[in-house]
């Protein structure tokens, strides 16, 4: 079996659409308390201090529609950073690899754009979630198929 090197253009590309992933969240989260504070709308009673005209309130849709695209991101991008991990190990074609990496993290980004910034009619954001999805399950089975001699 060949070792996996951080020189390797897989890894590389893989650390690299992670890292924009990761920012992705870190981003998802400001959004979500940017949204807050310009409605002035806060899930906690302590939180009301921080703006004058504030109000605890839990359904507030532009906020709830921000905090849903991040909690989907949540749920998915984990995903994508462990399948990727493997994937990565199964020695791909870097081409291949890094195109699989970059629409993966294009579409995520692509589901954001759509679903929270400018929400935009279905099947848009279907198209944005399920591209992604479809990417992660041929990863998966990939890894799958690759190891499946160490039975």
């Amino acid at each position: 079996m060949a070792s996996i090197s951080l020189d390797s253009p897989v890894v590389q590309s893989y650390i690299f659409y992670s890292a924009i992933l990761a920012l992705k969240l870190l981003t998802l989260a400001t959004l979500t308390s940017m949204r807050r504070m310009s409605k002035g709308v806060f899930s906690n009673p302590e939180d009301v201090a921080l703006k004058s005209k504030g109000k605890v309130k839990l359904d507030d849709p532009d906020v709830e529609r921000v905090r849903r695209a991040h909690l989907n991101d949540l749920e998915n991008i984990p995903a994508f950073w462990v399948l990727g991990a493997l994937y990565a190990s199964t020695a791909p074609a870097a081409a291949w690899a890094t195109l699989l990496f970059r629409a993966y993290a294009a579409g995520r980004v692509l589901h954001t754009l759509v679903y929270a910034v400018k929400p935009l009619p279905q099947p848009a954001r279907a198209l944005a979630y399920l591209v992604p999805y479809a990417i992660m399950w041929y990863m998966g089975i990939q890894v799958i198929l690759h190891y499946r001699t160490a039975l």
